[in-house]
């Protein structure tokens, strides 16, 4: 296996984990889509405050684990799209 196949593996197991860990704290999320839309913007936001780490802009609350809030942005919109799914069943 490539290095590139092994990333995304290993990314998409962490998605996976994060939605799993998501409906254990939350239980099954379904909202209308302007309130999803929050919620991501919310975790991007996590996102911009983990990249601008170390830099002038950069706060004592800001987010700091890069990583972690891609794969949090990355399983709200899995929540988002499986809900997209189970809407057009």
């Amino acid at each position: 296996m490539d290095i590139i196949t092994e990333n995304m593996l290993l990314v998409n197991d962490d998605v996976m984990k994060e939605r799993e860990r998501q409906n254990e704290k939350w239980g099954l999320q379904r909202h209308d889509y302007g309130y999803w839309l929050a919620i991501l913007v919310e975790e991007v936001g996590e996102v911009a405050q983990a990249i601008q780490q170390g830099s002038v802009a950069s706060k004592d609350t800001d987010a700091d684990d890069l990583y972690t809030e891609l794969i949090h942005v990355a399983a709200v919109a899995s929540a988002i799209a499986e809900q997209v799914r189970e809407e057009k069943r």
